[in-house]
């Protein structure tokens, strides 16, 4: 895996929320880039921020040993502290409510199994460049629905 080093950046926006949204990523190894980006007519910004991840991940070939830049919190807490927690209760919360996004929670966690990722995240909108072209892309999703 070691050899497969891969930066990524992701972003996800929505105009209203709910609303339209989308979801841009960065792909970065050695010197290829890679941008994707996608949307939908009504979503939240929350399910933006986890497609945009998703999607990134699942457009890798092989598996990876890859840093994963987000801005998002939700994504962060989510796959570094609550996960565990939420498939051992059956995706539940500690308050025995089900998860939202479940369906994008168990396919983040499905694309994560390939890869080894060390997830960072990065204040939005502070002239981080990665994330600054994530944010573009995920802004390109909204204007190409």
């Amino acid at each position: 895996m070691a050899n497969n080093k891969v930066e990524i950046y992701t972003d996800g926006a929505c105009r209203g929320n709910p609303g339209p949204g989308g979801w841009g990523a960065l792909l970065m190894y050695g010197d290829v880039r890679k941008e994707i980006f996608g949307g939908e007519r009504e979503t939240t910004n929350n399910r933006m921020e986890l497609s945009a991840a998703i999607f990134a991940l699942a457009s890798l070939k092989r598996s990876c040993d890859l840093t994963l830049y987000t801005d998002s919190k939700y994504v962060l807490s989510g796959i570094n502290e609550w996960i565990k927690g939420w498939k051992a209760k059956g995706w539940q919360t500690s308050a025995k409510k089900p998860v939202k996004n479940v369906d994008l929670w168990k396919q983040l966690d499905q694309e994560t199994q390939l890869h080894s990722i060390k997830w960072v995240w990065v204040k939005g909108h502070a002239g981080n460049e990665g994330n600054e072209i994530a944010d573009q892309l995920a802004n390109r999703g909204i204007d190409e629905l």
